[in-house]
């Protein structure tokens, strides 16, 4: 029985290898298209689920509740300092600076109270002369290791900023590099000296609260939300996962849209495995023509169409599912993506996802051209290529 197995593995391979060309344009076609689907879905999962900070649990953003693009008045901060609950607050207003003159702005800049850092923001670690210089100097500002590193940016550099929501050109002085927050990308500097030079007083662009447990959370935001209703600028507290979520959800239905693109690149690929295994088996009719005449039933024709189509799509399910899981966990995210993203995770969801797209494609490209060789007659079969 060993033996019978073996013959009928290798006359599986051997068929599936028979044109070596299409074999391997065929496993090529299936690596490329579930690289394409697993980044798809790493991407998604990125900007669906960002990545929380250690102290998110305890943080409340407080924005404009008609638009977070609408400022809010400064007068807001002491009403919320006296809820209970409340430990910290500090301003951050976007501030939408271009460095040396670039076309977009590859880093976000805000502006707040430089005192409140440790307190709101406890997870960006600096040493101790940048939080005293932070708060001691007019025109300085912190930056996140990776902004720094991208621009060779060091303590004691000054650049300059031009804004594009203020009319304004701003210099600034590094007094520190912080790391340790899901994000060491932004630029952070004074509220007042925002308000100084942009001569835009008495507005900030939202709110972050430190609040002092989790139980108190709850009453935190409900008695935010209660103290400004019904006034010129009315609020939406929330927490930071929640505000993460909504400010993605400005960007449209990203979601709908990558399972749209998924879907068109699973379906394509099902039709060419489909095209290319009825080619494969079109030529082998007067063979499979053969072996019913010597005994094999159509069951097992099937199961050897089957098992050829299944291991070459599963071949190419290794190589593409395989190579993005490689990539995207040894190589250096951050530079391939420009920044834009810091991790991508290849999760074992998204690992089995893919092999299961693969599996699927090898099933069912075999089911049509199997069917054809199960209704051949051996006389048919014969005829054909004779």
């Amino acid at each position: 029985m060993a033996e019978v197995a073996v013959t009928l593995s290798t006359f599986i391979l051997k068929n599936a290898l028979r044109n070596k060309r299409r074999a391997t344009l065929s496993v090529l076609s299936v690596a490329v298209s579930l690289f394409l689907l697993v980044t798809l879905l790493v991407g998604l999962r990125e900007l669906t689920l960002p990545v929380e900070d250690s102290g998110a649990a305890l943080r409340v953003a407080v924005r404009n509740k008609i638009s977070i693009a609408n400022l809010l008045p400064a007068r807001q901060r002491p009403i919320i300092e006296r809820i209970p609950g409340v430990e910290a607050v500090t301003p951050f207003t976007w501030f939408g600076g271009k460095y040396k003159n670039e076309q977009g702005m590859t880093f976000a800049q805000f502006a707040m109270d430089p005192r409140k850092l440790r307190s709101v923001f406890g997870e960006a670690k600096m040493d101790e002369a940048a939080y005293k210089a932070f708060e001691a100097e007019r025109e300085a500002c912190i930056i996140g290791k990776i902004t720094a590193e991208k621009y060779g940016l060091k303590v004691g550099d000054r650049f300059s900023l031009e804004s594009t929501v203020y009319p304004v050109t701003m210099e600034f002085k590094v007094v520190g590099i912080y790391s340790g927050t899901a994000d060491d990308r932004n630029m952070l500097f004074r509220q007042d000296y925002l308000d100084e030079r942009s001569g835009v007083k008495g507005l900030v662009g939202m709110w972050w609260v430190k609040v002092r447990s989790a139980e108190d959370m709850p009453q935190v935001l409900a008695a935010i939300n209660r103290a400004f209703e019904n006034s010129a600028a009315e609020v939406r507290a929330e927490t930071e996962r929640a505000f993460q979520l909504s400010f993605i959800s400005m960007w449209g239905n990203i979601r709908l849209l990558v399972m749209l693109i998924s879907s068109a690149v699973v379906f394509t690929l099902l039709l060419v495995t489909t095209s290319t295994m009825s080619m494969a088996i079109r030529e082998r009719f007067r063979e499979l023509a053969i072996l019913k005449a010597v005994g094999f039933r159509r069951r097992e024709l099937f199961a050897c169409i089957l098992a050829e189509s299944f291991g070459l799509a599963m071949a190419g399910g290794i190589l593409g599912v395989g190579g993005a899981y490689a990539l995207f966990t040894y190589g250096n995210v951050s530079l391939m993506t420009h920044g834009v993203f810091q991790f991508l995770e290849v999760t074992p969801k998204i690992v089995a996802t893919g092999f299961s797209v693969a599996a699927l494609l090898g099933v069912v490209s075999s089911i049509l051209p199997g069917i054809a060789a199960a209704r051949m007659s051996v006389v048919e079969g014969l005829k054909t290529l004779d």
